[in-house]
């Protein structure tokens, strides 16, 4: 029965894979022929950074049973440690190998933060935690936009204040210059890579729920006492997985950082935090597969509906709807399972003096 249920939950993620491989698959066809717009084109690499951005929150929310509101917080952290880290070491060592170092300071950089922040917060519950992560994105944002670092022959100079209290000297330049955030990245962040990172946190996050750890979390958000009552450490297995989502946070923020020349904070708000909620709503709590769907499709969807002129986001909406009666309404999702009961699909039965599972 064990080896069973492991050769099941294998073979779905395989599925989940190769879903993933199509996807890349048909755009590159899309684009090789001509058929992609300019404007398409350029949303592939954000498109990529908002599928790890749904996929590590759905470990949070989904999978956890925690509400987070502030996880575009620890994807501004892993985006500016990524960028200022190119910036700083571009030109003393190859291109990839600094894209590659931007991309693992500025992981490690959310989950230090993940890690740090989880410690306090994660004792609250329910709405307490929703407010307590949606004020620790808001701070980060606020002292990013007023946080100002330069460098000089005497090293790196840090203030609060402004640009002139760094005090540099004539061969100094800033890096991060408040408000207006940093600028000079190489924009190295391609759609190929973003395909291959969002691979490699599929790989995290569905071996991660398959382990022995993923069960214990997937049994605190069922029933967190009962999970208490058999010798769960409630805690630890809540920071793990609040520490693993703000990490791949921070490699969607790295992601995303080195698609642009310049960033600021304020691309890392409260609606972006909200925006990437929505995909893992919409997608399903707890589903992987509809959180790449919904991010790749919520993402582009603004775009093709520019037809529409002014109301292209009253259309949006309306579809925002649509989707999520289809995928949370009872009726409909009977429906959906009486649809699929009907079809001629090849089904196993159980062996004589079995039970079916």
């Amino acid at each position: 029965m064990k080896m069973k249920t492991l050769s099941r939950s294998f073979r779905r993620d395989l599925v989940t894979y190769g879903m993933v491989v199509v996807m890349f698959l048909a755009i590159q066809l899309l684009s090789g022929i001509g058929m992609l717009t300019n404007s398409l084109s350029g949303q592939l690499v954000p498109i990529c950074a908002y599928i790890i951005m749904a996929i590590s929150l759905n470990l949070t929310v989904g999978i956890l049973g925690e509400l987070s509101l502030g996880h575009a917080g620890f994807m501004s952290v892993g985006g500016f440690v990524g960028a200022f880290v190119s910036v700083c070491v571009g030109d003393a060592v190859p291109g990839w190998l600094c894209f590659a170092l931007a991309l693992l300071a500025g992981t490690a950089a959310a989950a230090l933060f993940g890690f740090l922040i989880g410690i306090p917060v994660l004792r609250l519950q329910g709405d307490y935690l929703a407010i307590v992560t949606l004020a620790f994105g808001e701070i980060i944002k606020n002292l990013l936009n007023s946080f100002y670092v330069g460098r000089d022959a005497s090293g790196f100079h840090v203030s609060l204040k402004d640009a002139l209290s760094l005090n540099l000297d004539e061969t100094g330049d800033v890096i991060i210059n408040g408000a207006q955030g940093i600028t000079g990245m190489p924009r190295s962040a391609t759609f190929g890579l973003g395909f291959v990172l969002i691979l490699i946190t599929l790989f995290i996050v569905l071996n991660l729920i398959n382990s022995r750890t993923g069960r214990a979390i997937m049994s605190i958000r069922d029933n967190r006492i009962a999970a208490e009552s058999v010798g769960v450490n409630v805690t630890r297995y809540k920071l793990i997985a609040f520490t693993i989502s703000a990490a791949l946070a921070g490699l969607a923020g790295a992601l995303y950082a080195h698609n642009f020349s310049s960033l600021v904070a304020k691309k890392f708000d409260y609606n972006t935090s909200i925006l990437i909620l929505v995909f893992v709503v919409v997608g399903g709590m707890g589903n992987i597969r509809g959180s790449i769907i919904a991010a790749a499709l919520l993402t582009i969807l603004p775009e093709l509906l520019r037809g529409f002129s002014d109301y292209r986001m009253l259309v949006y909406a309306v579809v925002l709807i649509v989707m999520m009666l289809f995928n949370q309404s009872p009726q409909l999702v009977a429906w959906r399972r009486r649809l699929a009961a009907r079809l001629p699909l090849p089904r196993k039965k159980a062996a004589a003096g079995e039970k079916e599972v």
